[in-house]
């Protein structure tokens, strides 16, 4: 065992028993660097994470490997979900050398946690011109030996354009034009023949399905309420949805969203539920509240904690192999339900003896005319083979409670639970919101960002602000209880206290009383998880048409004035700030 042993992040315990001599982010290691001048190996990535999974298995339980970080580097591994600061200081060096970056993120920093070199998996032998670890790891201790002045100058130079071209934004008011241009930049990226806004990989990116949404029913127009409910449909009936145990996974690899990611996160659950009951509540077609229902079933039976918070993660590989848990041969069908209902499911399912996945089958509607299915006869063979599958090795939980994702089901909860006149949903967003009150606010009224094993730890970054304030006026518009809109306003002042940018406007990353790290990042891009500066708007501009408060109506003008040049020049990378216009907020 090394010193991860003692952690409580499920992705640092993952690694507790390799040779490699690791270190968690503290003081300890950082003052084990300079002490003994060599560069630090920091390795992040998150529990639930196949390549963090494969990299471990081939490079950081082999004794080769060990023996030289343990001699030569000073080894950190970090959750980039209990630590997302951290991950988001690196990543950002990491996309500025390489142009793109992911996880397993590894870099190499100088002893002044300054890094010099960046990149995501690498396998423990150079193969396919991919460098092997071990050579990387070589040939960065001679060049450190022989020319370390150079390459501590060359950190400093990096660290300075980075914080620079990459921490900038540009001011500006959003143009009057902005929502035609959104509209416009999405038709321009639309995928006609299968829904979606790229080519492949496909990520299910609600917040591009929520403007579509808004934008046709308020603007009336029909193309982009068109392009929204393709989508929506087109992902449901993909293999990206889960169709005997439910809910989404993480993104899918092709085109026709058949293949996924195995991974499903609480995240886009959380988000994807809203999407599904938006549309259900402009257009009152049935066919997207079941589908909402069937998120929300996923969430509750697989994720929700017996303290009434809601899980992370759910592991894309059992027994190290991706999808095992979740895909099925032919024959498998046939034996369960028999010749004539197991010939009905597959040919409903796309189940074929050559597999349509390596040799067996991802359950998918794809090309199906779903008004011609006869769901009660599935449903009985669906409850079936859910039951079969469930004697399978199951996928890892990673069980970590964040207070912002939960800030984002509880905001989906609440907001469903109102349209879809539900009230267990909205049963359980009070239970939550009660859990994280409770639990992930400390003596001195600051919010927690990480919940395990009883304990919360880590002051609150930006987004466990911006995303549980969201959650709690959600909570308040649905049941009217005036306590979460006190604590929701006053978790709004304690959020521009701790993050407001005096200077140039817009909120940090992470809080003035949190760990000062190398730079201090601002962000307003809207990925799979939506940027803290986004919700934030969103959060004044509700919380504005609530309280009438005019002092927040002001940060919200400063916030999107603080990057409106950005904005403005590609707005589909920003739409959540954009649904925070009074023409279109949520």
């Amino acid at each position: 065992m090394n010193r991860l042993a003692k952690e409580k992040s499920p992705y640092l315990l993952q690694h507790a028993e390799n040779p490699v001599d690791w270190y968690p982010w503290g003081e300890e290691a950082l003052e084990k660097a300079k002490a003994e001048n060599k560069p630090i190996f920091l390795s992040i990535g998150y529990s639930t994470c196949r390549w963090c999974h494969n990299m471990n298995r081939e490079s950081f339980q082999d004794e080769e490997v060990a023996e030289i970080l343990n001699k030569y580097y000073v080894s950190i591994k970090v959750d980039r979900e209990e630590r997302p600061d951290i991950d988001k200081v690196y990543i950002t060096f990491a996309e500025a050398m390489q142009g793109s970056a992911g996880w397993p993120l590894n870099l190499i920093l100088t002893p002044y946690k300054k890094p010099f070199l960046a990149s995501t998996y690498f396998p423990k032998r150079t193969k396919n011109r991919m460098m092997g670890l071990i050579d990387l790891l070589d040939k960065v201790r001679k060049a450190w030996d022989e020319d370390k002045e150079n390459i501590i100058n060359e950190s400093n130079y990096i660290l300075e354009e980075v914080d620079s071209r990459y921490n900038s934004y540009l001011k500006g008011n959003l143009q009057r034009d902005i929502l035609i241009k959104t509209k416009e930049d999405l038709e321009d990226s639309f995928d006609d023949v299968n829904g979606g806004f790229s080519y492949r990989p496909k990520f299910p990116l609600p917040q591009n399905i929520l403007f579509l949404l808004e934008y046709g029913y308020k603007k009336d127009d029909d193309k982009a309420l068109a392009m929204a409910k393709y989508t929506l449909k087109s992902m449901y009936k993909g293999g990206i949805f889960d169709h005997i145990g439910f809910g989404f996974y993480r993104y899918a690899v092709d085109e026709k969203w058949l293949v996924p990611h195995f991974e499903k996160m609480l995240y886009d659950n959380a988000l994807l539920s809203i999407a599904y009951t938006k549309v259900y509540e402009i257009t009152k077609e049935p066919f997207y509240k079941e589908i909402a229902e069937k998120i929300f079933e996923f969430l509750l039976r697989d994720m929700f904690s017996e303290e009434e918070g809601f899980y992370a993660a759910l592991d894309a590989e059992t027994e190290g192999e991706e999808g095992k848990f979740y895909i099925f041969e032919y024959d498998e069908i046939i034996n369960l339900l028999g010749e004539e209902y197991g010939n009905f499911y597959c040919n409903h399912y796309d189940i074929i003896k050559e597999g349509n996945f390596e040799g067996k089958n991802i359950p998918n509607l794809i090309g199906k005319d779903l008004n011609s299915i006869d769901k009660n006869k599935l449903d009985n063979m669906r409850d079936m083979l859910l039951s079969y599958r469930d004697k399978r090795t199951k996928p890892h939980r990673d069980e970590k409670i964040l207070t912002s994702w939960n800030g984002l089901i509880i905001g989906a909860l609440a907001y469903s639970g109102k349209v879809l006149d539900n009230k267990i949903y909205i049963d359980k967003a009070k239970k939550t919101a009660d859990f994280i009150i409770t639990n992930c606010i400390d003596k001195d009224g600051k919010l927690l960002s990480t919940y395990i094993n009883e304990e919360a730890y880590n002051f609150g970054f930006l987004e466990d602000y911006a995303f549980l304030i969201y959650g709690l006026l959600e909570l308040y518009e649905t049941i009217k209880d005036q306590v979460y809109l006190e604590i929701g306003n006053k978790l709004m002042k304690d959020m521009l206290d701790l993050f407001w940018d005096h200077k140039d406007g817009g909120l940090f990353y992470y809080s003035n009383i949190s760990e000062e790290l190398i730079f201090r990042p601002k962000d307003i891009y809207d990925g799979a998880i939506p940027s803290g500066n986004s919700i934030a708007a969103l959060d004044m501009i509700k919380l504005y048409s609530i309280t009438k408060d005019d002092k927040i109506h002001e940060k919200y003008k400063e916030l999107l004035y603080a990057f409106g040049g950005n904005i403005n020049r590609n707005p589909s990378s920003y739409i959540y700030s954009i649904l925070a216009l009074p023409d279109l907020s949520l």
